[in-house]
């Protein structure tokens, strides 16, 4: 603001309420002491038009980075300090005069600070979005590895990350639609920091799925960012149970997109293979990723070991299933009928009915290795729910 003349005196009203409030350019206080004045010497209240003015100083303060409490503190103590130093002539009224101009100036504290909180608030909201339009898009583009290198490497820097640095990506996924994200983000973004020590965290969405990208290096708390995901999400009213993959970390943009590949695959594999397990690293299911590379060998080792199941009462599902089980408790038949929560003989009962229908005993050693591969390759081909791909 630039005072008349003979308002000079508001200029060390003007600096004295900066100073109070930590320095905050007196700039932002525009015709607002112009308006206090009128009103302690003339009881004339804020038009519409200079509260609305008011209000686009409130929104500048905010898009500055200026708190919102210093920028209130600037307002109110300007009013302080403009009250304290009216001129004599106005402060030597009559008592009923000087509650008249009191009560007009604090009217227009009261109807100036309200227009200024509700324009800072409303910048503040455009630019959350803002940001979280502009997370949105970089977590996208790091997560497909092709964008250029240099610009990726300025759009990161607002948000803090070192793209030179090592990475892993850790992938949530919620049990239905995926529950309110501005809380999760929150959530997860305040307790990896504080863990981790390391503001090079991106917590984003993408299809439906919350996205954490943090340093691997970050010492040995990093080792547990899956853990730590899936523990703070399962605080979350909504979205529970969740599932969480972790991709294996490594160097540099392209890594980047690497591991967010694992973890992605990791969460299909858990989903396909029914897994109970909260929390899947990509290194545990790197033998599924092995069958996957030769499609036609794994499909016709499905087909030629555990094809013959399909004749049997009820399909291949129970006796697979009994498989799957058997292999994943030792091959200790009490410990698969514990899973299965059926009897042992019923277990005995089916795994006879595999080494009959296909020539393969489970409890043969030389066996064993045949089937288990073969068990495998149908989980993650989703046989027999799925038809098995036609030869190329």
């Amino acid at each position: 603001m630039t005072p008349e003349p003979d308002d000079a005196w508001l200029t060390g009203v003007a600096q004295g309420a900066s100073d109070d409030a930590g320095g905050v350019p007196v700039e932002l206080l525009g015709d607002y002491l112009r308006l206090l004045a009128d009103a302690a010497t003339y009881g004339r209240q804020a038009e519409r038009r200079e509260l609305d003015a008011v209000a686009l100083l409130g929104r500048r303060a905010a898009e500055q980075g200026v708190s919102a409490g210093r920028v209130v503190r600037l307002y109110l103590s300007a009013a302080r300090r403009l009250w304290n130093d009216l001129p004599m002539a106005v402060r030597n009224r009559d008592r009923a005069a000087v509650r008249a101009a009191a009560a007009a100036m604090l009217q227009v504290v009261d109807d100036a600070v309200a227009n200024l909180a509700e324009g800072y608030a409303i910048a503040r909201r455009d630019l959350v979005r803002r940001e979280e339009s502009l997370r949105r898009e970089l977590i996208d583009d790091l997560l497909r590895g092709d964008s250029d290198l240099g610009t990726l490497v300025e759009r990161a820097e607002p948000f803090g990350l070192d793209l030179a640095r090592v990475h892993q990506v850790v992938l949530a996924a919620p049990s239905r639609r995926l529950p309110d994200a501005d809380a999760a983000i929150s959530a997860l973004e305040a307790v990896v920091f504080d863990r981790l020590g390391d503001r090079d965290v991106l917590v984003a969405t993408k299809d439906g799925l919350l996205v954490v990208l943090a340093p691997a290096d970050a010492g040995a708390a990093a080792g547990e960012l899956g853990r730590l995901t899936h523990r703070e999400l399962s605080r979350l009213p909504r979205g529970q149970p969740w599932r969480v993959a972790v991709g294996r970390p490594y160097p540099g943009l392209y890594g980047i997109a690497r591991s967010y590949e694992e973890a992605r695959e990791a969460l299909t594999m858990a989903g396909r293979l029914d897994s109970d397990t909260p929390v899947v690293n990509a290194q545990d299911v790197l033998i599924y990723r092995v069958l996957l590379r030769d499609q036609p060998a794994i499909v016709d080792l499905v087909q030629a070991a555990l094809g013959p199941l399909a004749r049997a009462r009820g399909g291949a599902g129970p006796l697979l299933d009994t498989l799957h089980a058997y292999f994943e408790t030792g091959a200790v038949a009490t410990e698969s009928a514990k899973r299965l929560h059926v009897s042992v003989r019923t277990v005995t009962y089916r795994l006879d009915r595999v080494r009959k229908l296909t020539g393969y005993d489970p409890a043969d050693p030389a066996h064993r290795f045949t089937l288990q591969a073969a068990v495998l390759g149908a989980k993650v081909l989703n046989w027999p729910q799925e038809p098995l791909p036609a030869p190329a």
